[in-house]
């Protein structure tokens, strides 16, 4: 077939700029708008926050905008430096481009005093390295020490092999060791603390933190030996096996469990990193009780006031009010507008933020109203993204990226705004019911159970169906796993 040209004509769906702007602001969660902010506030000069009056800052703008040997990077027609209109740009009184704040000014003055927590604490990388330096340790022992220390994962484990470890030193630092060597120091390593860092994997971990205690009782004793001849049946909890093979009875089991579970399988997860940020939550709202009425606000403290910058602002003023406009200053006005436009974009991006989000918001708070009066979970109704959709008038799309890395705080404790959003389930009766109110009531069966004889899935079943859920087994086995909760056999308890 011959290859030939032509013109069609077809209508496509584009996103500007602009709207792709709002929709990556959409997804920033409060935590992350501040940096958002002050990126945008470097790279444009024509940006700046409401705090400060910083007028050496325009100093440089200025002469440049004078200096007519100056050169600036701008792709402009004719036209455009013929007929430059910046009318919207120098009008007097109070409605000049777009300043915005973003703090409500009946916020109280002790909340501006509030800061995002920082972390002081040692790292986990920095107290074993501390640890390290008091080890009398020639200089490649510590090269290769450090080596290790390096390979430790967040947990604290050690799950890099041994002739890994040797062949990175010796191909990346030229350093020289064997494996006799790495396991002889990964043993010292093993008796840092917080005790079982070091351990290769989870029975060698509890083994460690076992031995640091050996002489406090015979219970340690026993659990050693569990732990190193049935492991495997432990985890599993076949404690009949455990019991016939070492001959011991259901007291001297159960003190051999009281042992066991004491222990911390994540001996490196209870040392804090000073630049984990994910454990603090930074709520993006607040609802509030009061006196039944519920109250939605935005938090906004962390997110600085913006307005154009007054300086760029008099030069356009300065050249309007000229009389004499060669090619420069026309190339100069341009460069400053492009820059002042994209303030402005920039500035409504935040306010229509701002306004999606708190309209979001008060949709699922109306939707959700007696679970945010009690904060019981059985009162959530089934919700998901297209219901808040046409009370919102919004997108799907843009109420998934609301809802996305978003937090709320009430008075019954902080929530993920997904939390809110579940399937239906139908009842006996025909009335739809949340899955979050199912769960809620297979956690409390779970809960109730005697742990001697815990429920199977298939009586957990029966239990739901006579409380008038039509629910399957497989359904109430998914539900399960989604609340972490093991099967029957594991939950078992002597």
């Amino acid at each position: 077939m011959a290859l030939s040209q032509g013109l069609y004509q077809k209508q496509l769906q584009k996103l500007s700029p602009q709207q792709i702007q709002l929709m990556k602001l959409l997804q920033i969660p409060t935590a992350q708008l501040e940096d958002r902010i002050k990126e945008e506030l470097e790279e444009n000069p024509a940006l700046e926050t409401g705090q400060e009056d910083e007028k050496d800052e325009y100093e440089g703008v200025e002469e440049e905008f004078d200096n007519p040997d100056d050169e600036f990077d701008l792709d402009g027609s004719e036209d455009e430096y013929e007929n430059i209109d910046i009318s919207e740009y120098v009008q007097d009184g109070d409605d000049e481009v777009g300043d915005y704040r973003l703090r409500d000014d009946n916020y109280p003055d002790s909340d501006d005093n509030k800061t995002m927590p920082h972390r002081v604490e040692t790292g986990f990388n920095e107290l074993m390295l501390e640890q390290l330096g008091q080890l009398n340790l020639t200089e490649h022992q510590h090269k290769v020490a450090e080596q290790i220390i390096g390979n430790l994962d967040d947990d604290g484990y050690l799950r890099r092999e041994t002739s890994a470890i040797v062949n990175d030193m010796a191909f990346r630092q030229n350093v020289q060791t064997t494996e006799e060597e790495v396991n002889a120091l990964v043993l010292q390593i093993q008796s840092f603390d917080p005790p079982g860092v070091g351990a290769r994997n989870l029975q060698e971990c509890l083994l460690i933190q076992l031995h640091r205690k050996q002489n406090t009782g015979d219970d340690v004793y026993m659990a050693i030996r569990v732990l190193e001849k049935y492991f495997d049946e432990f985890t599993k909890k076949h404690y009949e096996k455990i019991q016939r093979g070492l001959g011991i009875t259901d007291d001297q089991l159960r003190q051999v469990i009281n042992q066991i579970i004491r222990l911390n399988p994540k001996p490196g997860g209870q040392v804090a990193d000073s630049n984990d940020a994910d454990t603090y939550i930074t709520p993006d709202f607040f609802v509030v009780n009061n006196a039944g009425k519920l109250e939605v606000t935005l938090n906004s403290r962390n997110a600085p006031d913006l307005r154009i910058s007054e300086g760029y602002r008099d030069m356009l003023k300065d050249y309007d009010k000229g009389t004499k406009k060669d090619r420069r200053q026309k190339e100069a006005v341009l460069f400053i507008k492009q820059k002042i436009d994209s303030a402005k974009w920039f500035i409504d991006a935040i306010k229509q933020r701002q306004h999606t989000l708190l309209s979001t918001m008060e949709a699922i708070v109306e939707y959700q109203h007696n679970f945010f009066l009690t904060g019981d979970d059985t009162d959530l109704r089934p919700m998901i993204l297209k219901d808040i959709a046409e009370k919102t008038n919004l997108d799907i799309s843009t109420v998934s990226r609301v809802a996305n890395s978003k937090f709320v705080q009430t008075e019954f404790g902080t929530y993920r705004l997904k939390f809110f959003f579940s399937e239906s389930l139908q009842t006996d009766s025909g009335e739809e019911v949340s899955t979050r109110e199912v769960k809620k009531i297979l956690s409390n069966l779970i809960e109730g159970e005697s742990k001697r004889s815990p429920l199977s899935d298939e009586r957990l079943t029966e239990l739901l169906q006579e409380k008038g859920y039509n629910i399957a087994r497989r359904t109430v086995a998914k539900y399960r796993e989604q609340l972490n909760i093991p099967v029957a056999r594991l939950r078992k308890e002597l």
